[in-house]
């Protein structure tokens, strides 16, 4: 299996789930993406993003002052 990782520390809403955006155009069914992100409203964001995509979040985890997560396309 294909893991991707994206670093977004360091922006803020939206730009975090932007970015995954764009790397979903790219990822084929199977590939997960692996995102880190410090913004504070990641968690709420990633779950939202992931329902309207209709991808699964595989697990979320706090890392400190981070997030970490991991998607399913």
């Amino acid at each position: 299996m294909s893991v991707q990782v994206l670093d977004a520390r360091g922006l803020k809403c939206p730009q975090p789930t932007l970015k995954i955006t764009v790397l979903a155009t790219k990822m084929k069914p199977g590939e997960v993406l692996e995102v880190v992100a410090n913004c504070p409203t990641f968690e709420k964001d990633v779950r939202d993003w992931c329902t309207r995509a209709r991808k699964i979040l595989l697990w979320l985890k706090v890392e400190g002052d981070s997030k970490r997560c991991q998607i399913q396309f």
